[in-house]
Parts: C-alpha cells; structure tokens; sequence
C-alpha cells in the first residue's frame, strides 16, 4: 500500500509544480505586466461567462427534470386515485352483497322459527293428539308429530287427563 501513496503523493507533487511554472511563465512573459493583467482578467471574464452559460444550461436541464417528474407524479397520483376508487366501489359492493345476504338469512330463521312455534302451538293445544299418525311403537304422547323420532316430548308437568 506504501507504493500506491506514495505513487499519489508523486502525482499531487508534479501537478503542483506544473501549476507553479505556469504561473510563473505568465509572470515573467515578454509582455508588460499591462497586457499580462489584461490577458489575465480577459480569461477571468471568459471564465465568468463560461460559467453563467453552463449554469443556465444546467438550470433549464434541472427544470426540465423537475417538471417531467411532476408530470410522472400527477400521473401516479391518478393512477392511485382511480385504484383507491375502484377498490372503494368493490368494497362497498361487497358490504351491500354481505348485508343482503344476511338480511335474506335472518328473514329466513325468523320464518324458521315463527313455523317452529306455530308447529309447537298446534300440537300442545290439540291436547295431547297429535296431527299426525302417531309412528308404529309411540304411545301418541304429546309433541310426536314435532320431534317425529318417535320418542314423546318432554313433560310440561301437567297431566292431560
């Protein structure tokens, strides 16, 4: 590694004195010092407008970048926007498809049970007979034709006789 610095500290050494027997060779030319200040603030105002030049290029050029990229943003705004409106439409569809369907199934348990209570009512207030043949081996208690497994329906406590 002391080889590659000190190849660099070569290197840094010669442009130094390269820059010094520049400014040497400027001060000391056959020319009076008049036109060698002349000379030097002519490159200075050269240099000057160099500058300005390429700093407005590079200004226009930064320009132009800025508005494409807001350009290419509006442009992903849009296209956020339309997504964020389309998956507000699904998700409110699908709110809408969950309530009817769950406005359809509760409709259906409450005729479910309103024809439970109705069957119930029918065959506790028919004293005792039920509407139906009473299956082979049942004693025709109360609630067979409800439950229809041939087993009778629990006691309410009341006797029907």
């Amino acid at each position: 590694m002391s080889e590659e610095s000190s190849g660099i500290n070569g290197l840094a050494w010669f442009l130094a004195g390269l820059g010094i027997g520049a400014l040497a060779g400027i001060l000391y030319a056959p020319k009076s010092g008049r036109e060698t200040r002349e000379d030097l603030a002519n490159s200075a105002r050269g240099g000057t407008e160099y500058l300005r030049a390429r700093g407005k290029q590079v200004a226009d050029q930064v320009g132009t970048i800025v508005d494409k990229g807001r350009e290419q943003m509006s442009e992903y705004m849009d296209r956020g926007r339309e997504v964020v409106d389309r998956g507000r439409a699904q998700w409110e569809e699908f709110v809408e498809r969950g309530k009817s369907l769950v406005g359809e199934q509760s409709s259906r348990v409450v005729a479910a049970v309103d024809a439970g209570r109705q069957a119930y009512r029918s065959t506790s207030s028919g004293g005792g007979i039920s509407s139906s043949p009473a299956p082979s081996g049942s004693t025709g208690g109360s609630g067979s034709g409800v439950f229809g497994s041939g087993t009778p329906a629990p006691s309410t406590g009341s006797s029907d006789i």
